[in-house]
């Protein structure tokens, strides 16, 4: 059983380099970036993985305080397991304190879920870290729609936001980071009830 003292991991999901930076598959690092601005930190890289890390609290002063390891998987997608096994076993963080932050097909565009567990989806970031460490990890699914027409689904989560999408990418990452803090600081639950629409 997780002690409150245990630290978070936070690790947003998407693919390293600039071509991908503003792909729909990349709204786990736009999450990971904007919480890292808001705890005043830089990535810098991981010593014991591939990855990115940046280290500090989120929450305000006192018991709903928490220590969190933000990281970004400098693998592709599709081996995110192996960085983020590495990050748990360093830090020393119970899988029920680890957070994948993911773009999802199944959810409207901007809506969010957050839950415990399951399955992957189809998603090659889940797929990669469930197939290294188990499920029991808390997910924050970003709605990104489905493909238009035929488009293939890899083709549409390796495009970046539409320009109508785009309007209000900013807002919508915010709130995902504040899906976040909820759950660190309040619980699954009252994020979920807060936060899932």
């Amino acid at each position: 059983m997780s002690e409150a003292t245990d630290p978070w991991l936070i690790v947003g999901l998407g693919n390293p380099g600039p071509e991908y930076a503003a792909n729909r598959h990349n709204v786990g690092f736009m999450v990971a970036d904007l919480l890292a601005e808001r705890i005043g930190g830089k990535f810098k890289r991981a010593q014991k993985a591939q990855a990115q890390v940046v280290e500090g609290r989120i929450g305000s002063p006192g018991p709903a305080n928490r220590r969190v390891i933000l990281a970004k998987p400098m693998s592709y997608m599709n081996l995110s397991g192996g960085p983020v096994t590495a990050l748990r076993d360093f830090y020393k963080v119970p899988t029920d304190h680890i957070v994948a932050i993911h773009d999802e097909l199944d959810i409207d565009y901007g809506m969010l879920r957050l839950k415990l567990g399951g399955g992957d989806n189809g998603h090659n970031g889940l797929k990669s870290m469930t197939k290294s460490m188990g499920s029991d990890y808390h997910r924050i699914r970003f709605g990104i729609g489905r493909p238009p027409g035929r488009m293939q689904v890899a083709d549409f989560v390796l495009k970046d936001f539409s320009s109508t999408e785009r309007k209000e990418l900013g807002y919508l990452v915010d709130r995902a980071a504040d899906s976040v803090e909820c759950l660190l600081a309040e619980g699954l639950e009252r994020a979920q009830s807060q936060y899932n629409s």
